[in-house]
């Protein structure tokens, strides 16, 4: 058995409960004890000196693109050639993981395999990356791609149900919807509805019938409204949500969950113009309207308690992959989310999108061992999430992906184990 021992950590264990110095046990690849370590169990083990660092479950972002290549170029993702993109998503998924992302729910990939090759070559140990639910091209209608090169057409219910099917023989793990416009196009607007009611139930039922969950690029009113009434499960953006979509995402949030993507809103607002596309231009289009109203909507859904989860759209030239958890700092600051409500949003909360509610995103007795070890407090500063340098350590099924020697301890000796967790803390109040 392969044991580490993290001590006198400050444990942030995703519950909600506040955080608490002790010592986590991590055996094989479950985490094994949480708080107090009894010195027998841990000898042998290898010791990791916390020192006082936050160990906290690794992230979630639940949009993610492999494939989107870092460019300001849009068609590019199309003519890209496979050898070369491939390379690229193989980097992505490194980069996740060096963000301290153990979990990430695909949105969309460039063509068709990208995704499901990743996902295949990470669950089976030949590349670095984080647990990985794999999608395909999205599913677009005909005039309604946002990108044509990386788009997968169809039209009306049967054509749904063949996409849907044609994408499940792939390999994927859910299928994405691409049912509005998106502003930076130039000629396909974020409130437009390009999919009717039939063709949304089509691909949800067939998707549903073959056991796999559907995502949707939903950014208008009628987009949202026709999501929750055909049981779409994981709603992206939902910019301008009205009341009665809100009315129906809370009466379904057992169920769905709804990733707003908030850091594509705010960079291509106020970050593009080095790569062409200037405020001036973001406003003219609608970016400053989008960014309003989206804030206005997910501050409601949040008061409602319906699950927002972090991350979208990074890998563009100015959403760049490894800025992932600048989203978390937009919930707290855009939204009202507490600190910790946002580190719920992305661990807790992770879990349940992976659908492994059960052993993923807490920092419990028999979960999996996917950790971070972070050099500063969270609560207090939520950005320091972005700084990689302060990521100590990265852990992922009980193994290093991240390490450094300078904080390794001798094994614990049964005989001279010094007081950990709580036994210091009465310690110091005595």
């Amino acid at each position: 058995m392969s044991t580490t021992l993290f001590r006198n950590v400050s444990i942030l264990d995703s519950t909600g409960a506040d955080p608490y110095p002790g010592d986590v046990l991590v055996e094989d690849d479950r985490i094994a004890v949480v708080g107090t370590v009894d010195p027998a169990r841990a000898e042998g083990a290898r010791v990791i000196e916390g020192r006082g660092r936050t160990l906290m479950s690794g992230l979630c972002d639940a949009h993610t693109h492999f494939s989107w290549n870092n460019s300001a170029d849009l068609d590019g993702l199309g003519t890209m050639p496979v050898e070369e993109h491939l390379l690229f998503c193989i980097e992505s998924a490194r980069t996740y993981i060096d963000s301290g992302y153990t979990m990430c729910l695909g949105a969309a990939s460039a063509k068709d395999r990208l995704d499901v090759v990743c996902r295949d070559a990470i669950d089976a140990g030949r590349i670095p990356g984080p647990r990985y639910l794999a999608n395909g091209p999205e599913i677009a209608v005909t005039g309604g791609a946002l990108i044509k090169s990386i788009t997968k057409f169809a039209d009306g219910p049967e054509g749904m149900r063949k996409a849907v099917r044609e994408l499940i023989e792939l390999g994927v793990d859910q299928i994405k919807l691409s049912m509005t416009g998106e502003e930076i196009t130039g000629t396909q607007r974020a409130e437009d509805t390009y999919f009717s009611d039939e063709e949304v139930a089509a691909a949800v039922t067939e998707a549903h019938r073959r056991g796999k969950r559907v995502c949707a690029h939903a950014r208008s009113a009628e987009s949202v409204r026709m999501c929750v009434r055909h049981g779409v499960d994981i709603v992206y953006h939902a910019s301008f949500v009205d009341e009665e979509g809100l009315d129906m995402l809370e009466g379904a949030k057992d169920w769905v969950f709804v990733a707003p993507g908030l850091n594509w809103l705010v960079a291509t607002l106020y970050e593009a113009e080095a790569f062409g596309f200037p405020q001036e231009a973001a406003e003219a289009v609608g970016y400053k309207k989008e960014l309003e109203q989206a804030v206005k909507g997910l501050r409601e859904m949040h008061r409602r308690g319906i699950k927002l989860l972090p991350g979208g759209d990074y890998g563009f030239a100015w959403t760049p992959h490894g800025t992932y958890a600048r989203d978390l700092e937009h919930f707290v600051e855009l939204l009202g989310f507490t600190p910790m409500e946002a580190i719920l949003s992305a661990t807790a909360l992770g879990g349940e999108i992976m659908l492994r509610p059960h052993e993923l995103g807490k920092v419990q007795p028999g979960y999996l061992a996917d950790l971070i070890l972070v050099d500063g407090d969270p609560l207090a500063d939520i950005t320091v999430l972005q700084d990689h340098d302060r990521l100590h350590y990265v852990m992922k099924d009980g193994r290093f992906h991240k390490e450094s020697a300078a904080d390794e301890a001798p094994a614990p000796d049964p005989g001279n184990m010094p007081a950990t967790g709580t036994e210091q803390l009465v310690a110091q109040r005595a």
